[in-house]
């Protein structure tokens, strides 16, 4: 188990928003709610940045926070992060916000306070060592990118 300190930074986390929660069992992210207290509308193509109210640490920089979009808004709304996936490095300890973006081409979208807007998971960092060399071992695909391994039935 993974030991994270936690800190509220909205007078709203603990009264009316609970902190970040596992909402079954087997859910790999923790939910971020919006710490809000006014309705936030975002007009399609817009973006916005919504606080959750709370800020973490990391035990080392071994670890990194990753927050995700929900699916359920993606899907339902067109609700998705700006930034695809937001990083909170091991040494950042500001209050989490999430970048939402509004996709759907028609609708605006309604964040209310509380709201379910993002999942935050946590993951182990490699740090990597860089070698600068003339040459990279050959593969078999080699360069090829950009569909060089095709697009149709998995073989």
């Amino acid at each position: 188990m993974l030991s994270i300190k936690i800190k509220p930074v909205s007078p709203l986390i603990g009264t009316d928003l609970p902190i970040p929660y596992y909402a079954t069992a087997g859910s790999a992210g923790l939910d971020l709610a919006a710490a809000i207290e006014e309705e936030v509308v975002i007009a399609p193509g817009e973006r916005v940045k919504i606080p959750t109210g709370i800020a973490i640490q990391m035990p080392t920089p071994e670890v990194v926070g990753l927050v995700f979009p929900r699916s359920g808004n993606a899907w339902k709304y067109g609700i998705s992060l700006t930034n695809a996936v937001g990083v909170i490095d091991s040494d950042y300890t500001g209050e989490i916000q999430v970048l939402l973006q509004n996709l759907d081409p028609t609708e605006s979208f309604t964040v209310k306070k509380g709201d379910r807007i993002a999942q935050l998971l946590f993951m182990p960092v490699l740090r990597a060592e860089l070698s600068v060399v003339n040459d990279l071992d050959e593969t078999e695909r080699g360069s090829g990118g950009f569909g060089s391994t095709g697009l149709h039935t998995i073989k």
